[in-house]
């Protein structure tokens, strides 16, 4: 059975402290849930399940913000709402539950998508009550050390793949001329609602400022500049069976043709896409230069050019209007997002293919690749 996106919409992503800073993370999902149901004219009543990623799931992010996050919205009460966290990669997962559960038969329709206000839940907010989450007997006999650090994980990719501080620097400034002028060009108006643009991508910076900033850790390559930004969002899309479409006179706009996730070594985190695609690539039977666009999760400059020095991909297809470096990472929404654009993108650009991949907490990856119809 095949599982269909019918729809898909974001919010702008604001910057820490910038426009969604007040907004109720149940109201930032809750009016993206209630746009995409109205884009896409859908009863909401005929909604299996929605499913949204989030992380740090405490204070107005707890208490299960699918269900909360519907609700506020007005939506009918009957239809349920769970929460997801795969780190970096919530949003992402929820959309490959959300296709697992069509292609299954379980259900026909169902909402998959994300938020994050890390103005209101500072990032790593449930890690802090009780100290290292990694300290357990098991891992610590494994792994020696409760230290994981996603800074420290940058600069041995940037070591490893002997990615230099000009070169990151190169990259990320690349990430903000793509973003900024996919502004000036309105290439997202049609993807988000509410009617605001992303807050996120500095006008005013250059390689000169970048290469006067600190780095992050002693001795280390990664600086502010080459990470990605805190920031507040929202994304959701609507997938769909055969039988859904028939039955509420709906468009597919893309098939999910692959989904998977694949886990790498925990402690350097941040490279699991690169084993993730080609463990995609493999089951597929399609090679790298059949993808037409490629959205990879910039949560750092070396994470997206070492994949890209290790698949081979053209970097031309990838994150062609800019990534997280210049629009933001609002952790649980992030996943959603970036699905929803490459999904645009490729309505836009005429392509087939599109594959999306992103690091995740644990050394994961999750890798979806869609097919325009």
């Amino acid at each position: 059975m095949e599982a269909y996106l019918v729809g898909a919409v974001r919010t702008a992503v604001g910057r820490r402290g910038g426009m969604h800073a007040a907004t109720h993370p149940a109201d930032l999902a809750g009016g993206v849930l209630k746009a995409l149901m109205e884009r896409t004219r859908v009863d909401p009543g005929a909604v299996d399940d929605v499913i949204v990623g989030c992380v740090d799931t405490v204070g107005p992010q707890s208490g299960d913000i699918a269900r909360t996050a519907w609700l506020a919205a007005g939506l009918p009460e009957h239809v349920p709402g769970v929460t997801v966290d795969r780190q970096c990669g919530s949003s992402q997962q929820a959309v490959h539950f959300a296709a697992q559960a069509v292609m299954s038969g379980t259900a026909d329709l169902v909402v998959a998508g994300g938020v994050q206000n890390m103005s209101q839940v500072p990032i790593s907010s449930a890690m802090a009550p009780a100290g290292p989450y990694v300290n357990a007997e098991g891992w610590m006999n494994r792994y020696k050390s409760a230290n994981v650090d996603q800074f420290a994980s940058a600069d041995e990719i940037a070591a490893r793949w002997s990615l230099g501080r000009e070169e990151l620097e190169r990259y990320a400034f690349l990430s903000h001329e793509k973003s900024l002028k996919a502004l000036a060009n309105r290439t997202f108006g049609v993807e988000i609602c509410g009617g605001r643009d992303d807050e996120c991508p500095r006008r005013d910076t250059s390689m000169e400022k970048m290469s006067g900033l600190p780095t992050l850790r002693d001795g280390g390559t990664t600086t502010a500049a080459t990470a990605s930004q805190i920031a507040d969002g929202a994304a959701a899309l609507l997938v769909a069976s055969e039988q859904a479409v028939r039955d509420h006179g709906l468009r597919p706009r893309a098939r999910i043709h692959h989904l998977s996730a694949r886990g790498d070594d925990p402690v350097l985190m941040l490279a699991a896409p690169i084993p993730a695609t080609a463990h995609a690539l493999r089951r597929t039977g399609l090679t790298i230069g059949d993808i037409d666009r490629f959205e990879v999760n910039e949560a750092f400059a070396g994470v997206v050019l070492a994949w890209l020095r290790e698949t081979g991909a053209d970097p031309a297809r990838v994150n062609v209007n800019g990534g997280a470096i210049a629009l933001g990472h609002p952790l649980g929404a992030t996943g959603a997002r970036l699905m929803v654009t490459l999904l645009h993108e490729l309505e836009r650009s005429g392509g087939r293919y599109g594959l999306q991949t992103m690091c995740e907490g644990g050394g994961q990856a999750n890798v979806t690749i869609i097919e325009r119809l």
